[in-house]
């Protein structure tokens, strides 16, 4: 079978079942590439959505069952896609997943411009969020690729859909700021830990950014994407750093969930 799914608590999704979906603010995700059926850092997604239910619906699912909606909607299409896990509660908790064609991000570099936000609950994967595409729809009418957030303390903390992340030359830099810790990223931090490279968490401003020896986006699609602009502050594009990266990215196994 060659086709994408959408599947409600295991079972193929209706329209019916979909519709309610159009109009919930309120409700989790997670976002993971499958390739040749298997995950890396299958145990942050899960751990994501678990936490995440908790403290938005004082309840979660157990994994196991999350690991066997997975598992349908992998072996329902083909073995390398995009797929989303949306967690919601119209009455009782339901997990919605979806498959998608899989997804590697832009080649880059990128030019983020500089936008002061704050994400409501930064530290959960929420589905109530207009502003992020409201801002990257801005940064592409003013010829940028993307947007990057800054905080009212004048703080770097994440982009749109993207996590940030610094070099010094030496050291890798996480922005300390209220975010999303985002999968690829703890995947990257604790291999990163592992090969022994040095890395940091502080805070990272604008005004700063000039001492930095380079920059980077990553989410679910990718480890590392070069960023040669924020604001008007140009950077070096670091290619070791971006390679460190997708290194350090590469060595974290894939797993069947």
């Amino acid at each position: 079978m060659s086709s994408y799914v959408a599947q409600r608590n295991g079972e193929t999704a209706t329209a019916e079942d979909l519709a309610p979906l159009a109009f919930a603010g309120f409700a989790h995700f997670t976002a993971m590439q499958v390739r040749d059926g298997l995950v890396r850092g299958l145990d942050l997604h899960l751990d994501r959505l678990r936490t995440a239910s908790l403290e938005l619906f004082g309840d979660a699912l157990p994994d196991d069952l999350i690991r066997s909606y997975l598992r349908k909607a992998i072996e329902s299409g083909p073995s390398d896609v995009s797929l989303t896990v949306t967690v919601h509660l119209p009455g009782e908790l339901e997990v919605l997943v979806r498959t998608r064609p899989p997804a590697s991000g832009p080649a880059g570099p990128l030019k983020l411009t500089a936008v002061e936000h704050e994400r409501v609950i930064p530290g959960i994967k929420h589905t109530g969020e207009m502003a992020k595409t409201y801002f990257r729809r801005q940064a592409v009418d003013e010829g940028f690729d993307d947007a990057a957030f800054v905080d009212r303390q004048g703080r770097l903390s994440e982009a749109t859909i993207w996590n940030l992340a610094f070099w010094d030359r030496d050291t890798v830099v996480w922005p300390e700021a209220g975010l999303l810790r985002g999968t690829t990223m703890g995947i990257v931090q604790r291999r990163l830990e592992g090969l022994g490279v040095p890395q940091r968490v502080q805070e990272v401003t604008l005004a700063g950014l000039p001492g930095l020896g380079g920059a980077v986006v990553m989410n679910s699609w990718t480890p590392g994407v070069a960023v040669r602009r924020i604001g008007a502050t140009p950077l070096p594009e670091a290619p070791s750093f971006v390679a460190t990266l997708h290194r350090a990215y590469e060595t974290e196994p894939l797993t069947r969930p």
